[in-house]
């Protein structure tokens, strides 16, 4: 967190500290390690709630198939806040429990798609899955 969220209100602190670990920061670009590396030291239950895409600790991993793993972990770990209205319930968009890649068993495929209305960036995934099956 950034110190800024020392000017948040006091007893909302209070109950967040009762729920959760802070780590304050001077710098935004230094949050994002610790973020990590604490997501991957918890294990595989933890998720991330972050609006970063993280594109910049991708761009410098060594391969891509490290790149490919880290996406893959990242759509099944990071939750992205959908809705918020102060004073209201904060809404998050969940990870998926599944991988948005073509998946087969041998006897059927399926295969996430947009049909041509679609208007998505490069990093949301895909909502529609075509299914098909040998016969």
């Amino acid at each position: 967190m950034l110190k800024h969220s020392f000017q948040w209100k006091k007893s909302d602190m209070d109950v967040m500290q009762k729920k959760a670990d802070f780590f304050f920061t001077n710098n935004m670009s230094k949050d994002d390690p610790f973020l990590l590396y604490a997501t991957f030291h918890s294990g595989g239950h933890c998720m991330i709630v972050t609006r970063d895409l993280l594109r910049d600790h991708k761009a410098v991993l060594s391969d891509s198939a490290t790149r490919r793993l880290f996406f893959k972990w990242q759509r099944g770990h990071q939750m992205v806040v959908s809705s918020y209205v102060p004073g209201k319930i904060l809404t998050f968009e969940d990870a998926l429990p599944y991988d948005t890649i073509v998946q087969t068993d041998g006897n059927t495929w399926h295969i996430p798609y947009d049909d041509h209305l679609s208007n998505r960036a490069s990093f949301e995934i895909p909502i529609k899955w075509l299914c098909l099956q040998k016969k």
